[in-house]
């Protein structure tokens, strides 16, 4: 048996009397990808913080190398090989990727003068070393999220890395740059290096780990071979309860003579998409799925009025409709969800109250002045039909997990008159037990308010369920229908990869 690189025993971490860590314990040996799985709030990045010295615990003992650490710092948890790679990546975005990779050694070496010659050197040794191109000189803001990665993991390997932590590193990946991230990770093994793999997703830790420890509520609830675990099992430890996903059947009742919540006819933009037909009816969940640059990500903001078509026509309940504007699309009763909640849904500092009421406050204006009697009973009726967990609306946004962030953004549009919702991977970031809640919420704003769904996910388990068919799309085209009633993951991964 592999010797352990870590061991953490018997650790107990409180923050102001709350135990965040109660009695954990978990061992991490040379050379294994071991993955750590758990639920918002289970304790997984505190047990992270104290790995890499950020936090010291209350009690227990923590082994390195199988010798006693006695007051872990964050240098000293360097020193003895340990990166992390947190979700920010925790880089400089208006610096170049070769001057984020050379920075540490500059700084390391106390080097006052840059000599760019240099700084090159050491950056193409880095990406040599994870065999992957990047563009030395572009800016790292500008890059996409799994550029940014890659350039955390050069940089990780740069300190003579003998563990590196990867928190959630697959939240924004499409499936090819996970497939990516996976060889590199192997690659990183084979040098002997562990990895721990902090994720969400059961199916990416049942492919890529050797070992998985799951934590909940503070505490060890199962770790073994991942020979040990299935989806069920894994889902069960995580949260304590039997979820069982049922696939969405779209009954459409009364409404199937009713004209179509959303109709999209000939629809098109210049250099993204083309002729594009589509209809949705009420209580319908329609997914959409293609590889990177398919032009399903222009395809909803055009018709969420953020990039508008050139040419087509769009109807809400029979009634065309040109949005130019997200305000026109608001108004024509098409509501959005985007994928990345924290930039482009949410205003992070204000509180669950202003961002439920962000998209009504002109209904609730009287004057000059808003109700604020109503605007309280909005804010209440929404967080418990949302069931959004928080002692009051005025907590702010920033502190819930991600799956009350999420629920937010949903309960936002229950206030407007939404006929169509646009959610673009709705559960990214979200983890298993609320990931199930938020689809129970997408099914039923569909069947009891009679919405029309669409729904945008690289996941393609996630759209099987909770869809009555999907439609794929590639090179900016609509190709085909697939009724989920007849159809399973395998079949339309297959297609998905057909496009490659």
């Amino acid at each position: 048996m592999t010797d352990a690189f870590i061991e953490l025993r018997g650790i107990r971490k409180e923050f102001a009397g709350v135990c965040a860590l109660d009695d954990m314990s978990l061992t991490i040996r040379a050379g294994e990808i071991h993955c750590l799985a758990g639920e918002n709030g289970s304790g997984k990045s505190t047990i992270i913080k104290v790995m890499s010295g950020v936090y010291q615990p209350d009690a227990g003992e923590i082994r390195i190398q199988g010798k006693a650490v006695h007051h872990l710092t964050p240098i000293a948890s360097i020193d003895r090989g340990i990166q992390v790679i947190y979700q920010d990546f925790s880089l400089f975005g208006n610096l170049t990727v070769a001057e984020n990779l050379a920075m540490n050694t500059q700084l390391r070496q106390k080097r006052r003068l840059m000599n760019w010659g240099r700084v090159r050197a050491i950056a193409r040794d880095a990406v040599d070393r994870i065999g992957v191109d990047l563009d030395l000189d572009a800016e790292v803001g500008n890059l996409p999220t799994a550029g940014k990665q890659l350039v955390a993991i050069a940089r990780a390997l740069m300190s003579d890395a003998r563990l590196i932590i990867m928190d959630e590193p697959t939240t924004a990946l499409t499936r090819r740059e996970v497939e990516t991230l996976f060889r590199i990770v192997k690659d990183i093994q084979s040098r002997g290096i562990a990895v721990l793999f902090v994720s969400h997703k059961i199916r990416e830790m049942m492919e890529i780990s050797e070992r998985i420890t799951v934590m909940r509520n503070g505490s060890l609830v199962a770790d073994g071979p991942v020979s040990d675990f299935d989806e069920a099992s894994l889902i069960r430890h995580m949260t304590g309860l039997e979820l069982n996903s049922k696939p969405y059947v779209w009954v459409p009742g009364d409404r199937a003579a009713e004209a179509p919540r959303l109709e999209v006819s000939g629809l098109g933009l210049s250099d993204a998409f083309e002729d594009v037909d589509l209809t949705i009816r009420a209580g319908e969940i329609v997914g959409l799925s293609g590889l990177l640059g398919s032009g399903r990500t222009e395809l909803v903001l055009s018709l969420f009025g953020m990039i508008p078509a050139d040419r087509g026509v769009i109807r809400v309940d029979g009634k065309e409709v040109t949005p130019r504007s997200t305000q026109q699309a608001i108004a024509a009763g098409i509501a959005y969800v985007p994928e990345d909640r924290l930039s482009e849904g949410l205003f992070l500092t204000q509180g669950i109250d202003r961002n439920i009421l962000c998209t009504s406050y002109e209904s609730l204006a009287s004057g000059l002045t808003i109700d604020q009697g109503r605007a309280d009973t909005l804010v209440d009726d929404t967080i418990k039909a949302m069931q959004i967990a928080t002692p009051s609306g005025a907590k702010l946004v920033k502190e819930l997990s991600g799956g009350n962030q999420q629920r937010v953004v949903l309960g936002r549009w229950l206030l407007t008159d939404a006929r169509v919702l646009i959610l673009n991977g709705p559960t990214v970031g979200v983890d298993v037990g609320s990931k199930a809640e938020i689809h129970h919420k997408i099914r039923d704003l569909a069947v009891e308010h009679g919405l029309a769904v669409l729904m945008i996910s690289d996941d393609v388990l996630e759209l099987v369920q909770n869809c009555n068919r999907i439609v794929l799309m590639h090179r900016g085209r609509l190709t085909e229908g697939l009724d989920c009633a007849t159809t399973s993951e395998e079949a339309v991964s297959e297609k998905l990869k057909a496009f490659t």
